[in-house]
């Protein structure tokens, strides 16, 4: 088996631990910003190609207006401060989703990845505003106003991750155990790795997980220690971030 190339990650918790640990939603999300970068290292250190993360679901507007306004104003503020960073490190910005934001976000992601888009060392799929379902209902209207054959190759090109390889590995922490509308199609044939709570990087079987190359393997492995040694949202000791994330 090829060496891992695309890792997907659901990092749920973050407001339920901003609830529990400082009595605020946005506190958890806050947190849940600080964890990202030391997944960005491990995907550059173990040459992952594609790290794509679920940052804000079409169902996530359901949510208070004040929670939306805070989790896009950390956003902004990312796309402001960081991406440079981002683009010195080689490291390509890809939004997946509907950009229906305000005028100021919209403008703010459009140069993001304009500025990022020739990098090559880690192409980072950011899904905002992003619904698995609507994603396929519209990939399959255009298979039909464009009179195209319906098949898997043809049914690919319309979807949003068009040229991006599909998942080796789902990763979701949280301990919850549902994929919550997140690349219904693309994770078809993916390994899917819940984290269960009180799970160590000790305790993780690296060999239950069917990778049978000795670099998959370690490179799962490597996330796995990774996320166990700092679950989101919180690490014990906070990181600075690259990278917003900040969903649940």
């Amino acid at each position: 088996m090829n060496p891992l190339n695309h890792v997907a990650i659901i990092m749920d918790g973050n407001g339920r631990w901003g609830l529990k640990h400082k009595n605020s939603r946005n506190a958890g999300h806050k947190e849940g910003l600080n964890t990202v970068e030391e997944i960005i290292k491990t995907s550059v250190k173990n040459k992952i190609k594609h790290l794509t993360l679920y940052a804000f679901s079409t169902e996530n507007w359901k949510r208070p207006k004040k929670e939306i306004k805070y989790l896009f104003s950390l956003l902004e503020s990312f796309l402001i401060n960081k991406i440079e960073d981002l683009h010195k490190k080689n490291i390509k910005l890809k939004i997946i989703g509907i950009k229906n934001f305000s005028l100021k976000l919209n403008n703010l992601l459009k140069k993001s990845e304009k500025k990022t888009e020739k990098n090559s060392k880690l192409q980072i799929n950011l899904a905002l505003n992003y619904g698995s379902k609507k994603e396929l209902i519209d990939a399959f209207k255009s298979l039909k106003k464009n009179n195209d054959t319906i098949n898997e190759k043809n049914l690919s090109k319309y979807l949003l991750t068009n040229k991006i390889p599909d998942p080796d590995i789902l990763i979701r922490t949280g301990n919850t155990k549902r994929l919550s509308n997140f690349l219904l199609w693309q994770l078809a044939y993916s390994e899917i790795f819940f984290e269960k709570k009180g799970t160590s990087k000790s305790s993780i079987p690296n060999s239950s997980l069917g990778f049978t190359s000795h670099n998959a393997t370690n490179s799962v492995f490597g996330f796995l220690k990774t996320i166990s040694a700092c679950r989101f949202p919180i690490c014990p000791a906070p990181m600075t971030a690259n990278l917003i994330f900040f969903i649940y």
